[in-house]
């Protein structure tokens, strides 16, 4: 890979992955190990999040395909080296935090795809995408799955900013596209669409209720979160 040509994003714009059944299989220990290197490199690189989370769901029975995206995420690596995260000395240290979902992304099992991106100061602390355990019926119901997994990295979050004695005193903010899921989440009573949605993910409700976390709403051209929940140009 080292003499390949550069691409602009680590995956097609648009691109669906699935289990691909009868392509041509290729060697999983090979596909595995670039599997393993590029998740060492999420540490650092919140862009290549969903891309390799995707091909990562293929480890089993990879085919031509999956080493077709997971080469593809090579190329772009070799052309954005010199990209990292800048933390400026002396910003404020307010968290805040974008959420986002797609809707049935996976066409194998019609699971969603969750994704949170924290940010103390101007720069990114923490991040992640992450397929649903659950399959959901709706857009609002897998944005609010979503929401209550960001939730609970913002009350870790918080936990350890309290140790290191950088107190966030007021509600730490939390950035949704969804404006229905943001209802869902202050209204008290269990609305009877939504009932049937898991009772551990109605904790957020709880965390909005006692002012730990605030659900307010963004637009789409400012949610961060959007690259950890489906293939975008970047």
């Amino acid at each position: 890979m080292g003499m390949c040509n550069v691409v602009s994003s680590p995956i097609v714009p648009g691109c669906k992955l699935s289990k691909d059944e009868n392509g041509k299989q290729v060697d999983a220990t090979k596909y595995k190990q670039i599997v393993g290197c590029l998740m060492y490199l999420l540490a650092s690189r919140p862009d290549l999040a969903f891309s390799v989370c995707l091909i990562a769901r293929y480890m089993d029975k990879p085919t031509d395909m999956h080493l077709t995206a997971a080469k593809r995420i090579l190329r772009y690596l070799k052309g954005t080296m010199s990209l990292g995260i800048l933390y400026k000395r002396g910003s404020e240290l307010l968290l805040q935090g974008w959420t986002d979902s797609d809707y049935a992304g996976d066409i194998d099992d019609r699971r969603s795809t969750s994704g949170y991106v924290f940010k103390l100061g101007s720069s990114a602390i923490s991040w992640s995408s992450k397929k649903q355990p659950i399959v959901t019926l709706s857009t609002t119901e897998a944005e609010f799955v979503a929401a209550a997994s960001c939730a609970c990295q913002a009350v870790w979050l918080k936990k350890i900013l309290h140790q290191l004695r950088k107190d966030q005193n007021k509600s730490t903010v939390i950035f949704c596209d969804n404006s229905s899921s943001i209802k869902v989440s202050k209204n008290p009573i269990m609305h009877g669409r939504m009932k049937h949605i898991d009772v551990r993910y109605y904790f957020l409700r709880d965390l909005v209720k006692d002012g730990t976390l605030e659900l307010k709403h963004c637009s789409t051209s400012d949610q961060i979160a959007d690259a950890m929940t489906k293939p975008l140009k970047l």
